[in-house]
């Protein structure tokens, strides 16, 4: 196994709630976006962001990092997606809205609306990240055509029984998993959907990099990894630490996909050994700190406050982000 990144490198502090979404920029990843329950977007240099920064209160506004901050939503921010050529970003959230930003200016340059509830995630897809999927709290999957003009939707997916709660894309497919315990796979060019029964129901999915595999968080405190062509399970990721049974959570594949990270209901986040299964290491979010032997989590639930509910891995180096209801982002390096 590659060396894990265990170090608390940068603190990102200023949200006034739950940060629900975390995101690293294309390219080179040097600035990490997140959203959150206050409503607002905030882009930072991490670098600029030691752990033990101290933020005098006359600059609480602007503590150390932040390069600008993104305020269109009327409700909490539940997702973040970045284009790959880094000059655009997604973001949904409560609004019911899919918002459609320039990075530079800071402004939105579409707001697509048109979904009954909430909308849990957008993503890009397509070449050259022509379209933006989203998937909502309304049961459907919508695509939107970034090029047109157009403020309705291309193609609207509505099989699922229950809330879409994250949507993927690979190739010209898009998976969504649902509250209803279902992972489905449309095959857009074939115009086929699969469905994967995991039986709880689902907060997170994410594909490999090679396209085979399938990443699949649920409210069981269980974390799947299934074959994407024929939905066989090929390893659960699980601990007698790690409780994620109420909360919307996502996990993530890192390290050129040899790991598997996940948030949890009670402030815990969890990387696992892709291949065998076994957990690596365990770490307090809030205390900012890795912790060691059985019996951790569980029993320190408070409510959402503790709540670890995005997690991202860097692309680029050893490096990656948990997103707290503490509000803050604590961003862990290599030591040394």
């Amino acid at each position: 196994m590659p060396p894990f990144p265990t170090k608390p490198i940068a603190k990102l502090t200023g949200h006034n709630g739950i940060v629900h979404a975390v995101a690293y920029s294309a390219g080179s990843s040097s600035y990490i976006l997140t959203g959150s329950a206050d409503r607002t977007i905030r882009l930072y240099n991490p670098q600029k962001a030691p752990p033990s920064s101290v933020v005098p209160s006359s600059s609480a506004a602007y503590p150390p990092g932040l390069i600008n901050k993104y305020s269109a939503h009327g409700y909490e921010v539940l997702s973040i997606d970045v284009n790959e050529a880094n000059d655009r970003f997604v973001s949904t959230g409560g609004d019911k809205s899919v918002f459609f930003w320039d990075v530079q200016t800071a402004q939105t340059i579409r707001r697509w609306t048109g979904h009954a509830g909430r909308v849990n995630r957008g993503v890009f897809g397509g070449d050259g990240d022509s379209v933006v999927v989203s998937a909502s709290f309304d049961g459907t999957v919508r695509i939107w055509d970034v090029k047109s003009n157009s403020y309705k939707p291309i193609m609207t997916l509505d099989e699922a029984k229950d809330s879409v709660s994250d949507v993927a894309v690979f190739d010209a497919e898009i998976i969504a998993g649902s509250v209803d315990g279902r992972v489905r796979s449309y095959d857009l060019r074939m115009g086929m959907c699969q469905v994967d029964v995991i039986g709880r129901p689902v907060t997170s999915v994410s594909v490999s990099k090679k396209g085979t595999e399938l990443l699949v968080s649920s409210l069981d405190s269980t974390v799947r990894l299934m074959d994407r062509t024929n939905g066989q399970l090929l390893k659960a990721y699980r601990d007698d630490a790690f409780v994620n049974t109420d909360l919307r959570v996502r996990s993530t594949l890192g390290l050129n996909d040899s790991v598997v990270v996940s948030g949890s209901d009670d402030g815990m986040v969890f990387a696992w050994d892709l291949l065998e299964g076994d957990c690596l290491h365990k770490f307090k979010h809030s205390e900012m700190r890795e912790v060691r032997g059985k019996g951790v989590g569980g029993k320190e639930a408070k409510g959402k406050k503790d709540v670890v509910s995005a997690v991202a891995f860097c692309k680029s180096r050893k490096e990656w982000a948990s997103a707290g209801g503490d509000g803050n982002v604590v961003v862990w390096g290599m030591d040394g």
